[in-house]
């Protein structure tokens, strides 16, 4: 669909008055009522007001695009006016607005709006199109002007859905964080929101918990000019051979996308070719990823593999306990009952890969496919020989440098045995090795070391348990799923296979604080926020229930000073008081859903409820009253 398809002659004005952003917006909802697009002008001005309470669809260069996804929009539609004097619309050059275009999707719209409005901000780059179109005198010569440029610049005959599969994208990102659910696609919104304030194409592929979404092809990564890999998990790369390529970590796609896009359209970005970028002719304006860096990622490509066994086993192996019959034989508690020893044996049988898928994909992040059957048998054998958690760690990471050292003396074989090398040499020499290497090495060491702190948690009186609590819940809210969160939920996860259930019932709790002392902040406190923040603050009800500590990233990034603080505070004290109050789980994940497995479900609620009040109290003290129009009250 071409942009004059949308055009109505009754949904323009070319004198247009200068006047208040709001009053601007009310006239082009005028204009979209005049051409029919909507039934309810003023349920459609608050969606629009609510896009621009997300960030100014200013755009910069005189041009103003803001638009509304509303059920009461019939047909996608476009208004446009031609304001002369020039209106101040929060433009992200801070120059006044001239041109504006206002755009109507209807709720259940599927991404042809959107198309339209990356055409339009396209052809609006134009200067002196744009001059154009500012002097013109009518509304038929408006029109045209468009529909010459949209012609120039797209050609006339491509049908939409040859636009839909054919579409070229200045800009290609892929986002993934190690758990695959939230920093994966905030990062996305938050990279297509800017993109689109920029009036710059981008396609975002998200590699998430439930699989790769908006997957790119060859013919996209073909046309475009630079790709943005924003991930704290290892993506597949190859693809990207010969591109522009620029790597970094999910947190910046989430809190600096125009300095991403700005960087990826520079010019200057490394050349990707086999694993290594490259760029001779400048010192590499890319990101050089750190030698911390790349062990997290290979570390985060194997705990996110891994999370699903973990997850699924615990909470089965958890049920058994809790619909298993203890009197009937104490010794075999979990296991007395039909229906328990079913969980028990499915649930121990998933849990069993754990180790295992940890370090074979480790292994497989560092050397590539051919590792990962190293990895795997190197997890095993550190499950069987005691090594525990950190043997599996030291096994995937001498994994995966073994199989590169291995790549390195093989290279030197003659071109006909190539075929060989990942059937026979590489799974051969590298199950061999690292047999040895696990049972002679780093198995006696580990298992003694694991057998020692087992034996010290076990011995820990109520106060240095305490301790761990808060420090463990505290860590939670550091990052809120970043580098020190994840620090503490793995030792969360390896203490499950060491029977310590109190240190990850400790460190959900602390995980489940921020969001929820947020929200309730934002319901208690309401002259702290605006009416954006409270209407975010809802979400985090579900979000902090749920154990999904990434739902107060939004407001720690608009307020670290005093938002970070807040939640340390509360989240180590409700890890704190479920340690004192000796509660106690097997589920890793779940929220209120595995609540029913913990144990002393009454002192977990209590130190939930505390942490999170203390959460509300401080961040309620540390945040100032907004004044009556910040508050933006309705």
């Amino acid at each position: 669909m071409r942009i004059i398809d949308l055009l109505n002659e009754k949904g323009i004005d070319l004198s247009g008055k200068k006047a208040s952003k709001e009053e601007t917006i009310k006239q082009l909802v005028e204009l979209m009522a005049k051409s029919g697009n909507i039934t309810d002008k003023e349920i459609f001005r608050k969606a629009v007001m609510a896009r621009e309470d997300e960030g100014s669809t200013g755009i910069g260069e005189g041009v103003a695009i803001p638009h509304g996804k509303s059920a009461v929009v019939k047909d996608a539609g476009l208004s446009a006016m031609v304001v002369r004097e020039g209106t101040d619309f929060d433009a992200l050059d801070g120059e006044p607005a001239y041109l504006f275009f206002m755009i109507a999707a209807p709720e259940a719209a599927n991404n042809l709006h959107l198309e339209v409005l990356s055409r339009l901000s396209t052809i609006l780059m134009d200067e002196q199109f744009r001059a154009k179109l500012i002097a013109s005198t009518d509304v038929q010569t408006f029109l045209k002007l468009i529909d010459e440029k949209e012609q120039e610049k797209y050609g006339v005959e491509a049908s939409p859905q040859k636009q839909e599969t054919e579409r070229n994208y200045q800009l290609l990102a892929v986002t993934a964080c190690p758990t695959g659910i939230a920093h994966t696609y905030m990062a996305a919104e938050s990279l297509e929101s800017k993109a689109k304030q920029m009036g710059i194409t981008i396609k975002v592929e998200t590699n998430g918990s439930g699989g790769v979404k908006n997957q790119l092809t060859a013919a996209e990564i073909k046309a475009a000019d630079c790709i943005i890999i924003a991930a704290d998990t290892n993506v597949e790369m190859g693809r990207f051979n010969g591109k522009p390529v620029i790597q970094t970590n999910v947190a910046k796609g989430i809190h600096k996308p125009q300095e991403l896009i700005e960087e990826a359209l520079a010019g200057n970005v490394p050349i990707y070719s086999g694993g290594v970028q490259k760029n001779e002719e400048s010192s590499g304006s890319g990101e050089k990823e750190s030698v911390g860096r790349k062990i997290y990622k290979d570390l985060m490509n194997g705990v996110s593999h891994m999370l699903p066994f973990v997850i699924g086993g615990g909470i089965l192996i958890a049920l058994a306990f809790l619909f298993d019959d203890y009197s009937i034989n104490p010794a075999t508690f979990g296991s007395n009952t039909p229906f328990a020893a079913f969980l028990m044996k499915v649930g121990g049988t998933a849990f069993a890969f754990m180790l295992p898928v940890l370090a074979g994909y480790i292994a497989m992040s560092i050397g590539d496919r051919p590792a990962l059957a190293v990895g795997f048998v190197g997890g095993m054998l550190a499950s069987t020989g005691g090594a525990g958690f950190l043997g599996a760690l030291l096994a995937g990471f001498a994994a995966g440098y073994l199989v590169l050292g291995l790549k390195k003396i093989f290279a030197k074989l003659p071109a006909s045995l190539e075929g060989i090398k990942p059937i026979l040499l590489y799974p051969f020499f590298g199950i061999l090795i690292i047999g040895a290497v696990m049972v002679f090495v780093i198995n006696p060491p580990v298992a003694a070391l694991n057998a020692w702190l087992t034996m010290l948690l076990n011995s820990m009186g109520t106060s240095s348990k305490v301790i761990l609590g808060v420090v463990l819940g505290g860590m939670m809210a550091v990052d809120m799923g970043g580098p020190v969160n994840k620090a503490a939920y793995t030792f969360g996860l390896a203490s499950l296979a060491t029977g310590q259930y109190d240190i990850m019932a400790a460190v959900m709790v602390g995980g489940m604080v921020p969001p929820l002392g947020i929200a309730l902040c934002t319901t208690i406190f309401k002259s702290r926020f605006t009416k954006k923040e409270r209407e975010a603050g809802v979400a985090n009800y579900v979000m902090g229930l749920s154990f999904i500590t990434e739902g107060a990233i939004p407001f720690a990034s608009e307020d670290p000073i005093r938002v970070i603080p807040s939640c340390i505070i509360g989240s180590a004290l409700a890890g704190g008081l479920s340690m004192f109050f000796g509660c106690t789980l097997m589920a890793p994940h779940g929220g209120i859903f595995v609540f029913p497995l913990v144990g002393n479900a009454f002192g977990y609620v209590i130190a939930l409820v505390a942490g999170s009040v203390a959460c509300m109290l401080m961040l309620s003290i540390l945040k100032k009253p907004k004044t009556e129009e910040a508050l933006d009250i309705i």
